[in-house]
């Protein structure tokens, strides 16, 4: 059985350019026919078979960077896209954002599209149904046809590319032991589904806090919302067979949920209840009681991300693919506990 090869490996076997090879399996009059008909040869006997992204493959620079967000409303994804257009807009770069509104589908066509030479690069975070199929061949193609990709906050480990994260499970512990150590021994979980890597990840973090201080690890306090339209409903039910002093929110929409909901049912915040949150945004820092947060840094990530993916795409191409490939980073920002009114 043949090898699997990319328009990368032609382009190093016949010692030629990877647009060369892209135009000469177009048929393309600008590559002469000696070189068509090799490379074209070359791409039958490997059983090449182009696709979408492949043959839409850019043959010059565009200065325009591609950022694919699961959601536009999320505070801190609007943080690290004003971060990335700092960046981008330093070294003279534009940026094209699209939304997946956390569709494995809308992701794939919104990648398809911004690669048919519209942009350089991509800069993304996985859609929450993209990680659930666990399927990123759309990602493995760009990549493949020397597009740089940037995943950042939602990441996988089955996709070689730069990366900029923060320590959710360090993050998270943190969080909890806060509340152990204001007193609080009964604290509940409200998070996301297990697929979504951040999600698992802080509910790793929650975990160990408890057991390290010799607390009962309980699963009936750990909520999982999969539908943010209907957590209100679900976060009352929580809050009604209440049998907890403490909450740790996987994001400041559950956090202000649950004490919205909490005064509907005479419950004081934090007399009766402490909150934490990830994400730092608007909502913590006006919300009554104002809501102590995990900071995400998320201007720094954008930042970060921006520098690495231009370094990608300005960087003279390497001859030795596999060495290069082995110089991917995975950039971890800290984060940091901003203590408000919701807790002790």
């Amino acid at each position: 059985m043949k090898r699997k090869i990319t328009l990368k490996q032609i382009a190093k076997e016949l010692d030629v350019s990877i647009s060369t090879v892209s135009k000469s399996l177009r048929n393309s009059l600008e590559i002469g026919e000696e070189t068509r008909l090799k490379v074209q040869a070359f791409a039958k006997f490997y059983n090449y078979k182009p696709n979408n992204i492949a043959l839409s493959l850019k043959n010059r620079k565009t200065k325009s960077i591609g950022i694919i967000i699961p959601e536009i409303v999320h505070y801190f994804f609007s943080t690290v896209i004003n971060g990335i257009e700092q960046v981008a807009n330093e070294y003279g770069y534009s940026v094209v954002i699209c939304v997946s509104d956390d569709s494995f589908d809308k992701e794939v066509l919104n990648m398809e599209m911004l690669a048919n030479g519209s942009i350089d690069g991509f800069i993304m975070s996985l859609s929450k149904e993209t990680q659930y199929k666990g399927d990123f061949h759309h990602i493995t193609e760009v990549i493949n046809q020397g597009m740089p990709v940037v995943m950042f906050d939602r990441v996988t480990n089955d996709i070689l590319c730069d990366k900029v994260i923060i320590d959710d499970k360090s993050a998270a512990y943190e969080a909890v032991q806060s509340l152990i150590d204001s007193g609080r021994k009964k604290i509940a979980l409200v998070t996301t589904v297990d697929y979504v890597s951040v999600g698992k990840l802080r509910t790793d973090g929650y975990e160990k806090a408890l057991l390290d201080n010799g607390l009962p690890f309980n699963e009936d306090l750990i909520i999982k919302i999969e539908d943010v339209d209907t957590c209100e409903i679900t976060i009352s039910q929580l809050l009604h067979d209440r049998a907890f002093d403490a909450v740790f929110a996987v994001n400041e929409l559950f956090a202000v949920t649950i004490i919205k909901t909490a005064n509907k049912m005479g419950l004081k915040v934090p007399e009766d209840l402490a909150v934490i949150a990830f994400t730092d945004g608007i909502i913590s820092k006006y919300s009554t009681p104002t809501i102590t947060t995990v900071s995400q840094s998320g201007e720094k990530m954008g930042n970060k991300a921006a520098k690495m993916l231009i370094e990608r795409i300005e960087a003279e191409e390497d001859d030795d693919d596999e060495e290069h490939n082995e110089n991917y980073i995975t950039e971890v920002i800290e984060t940091h506990l901003i203590k408000r009114e919701s807790t002790d």
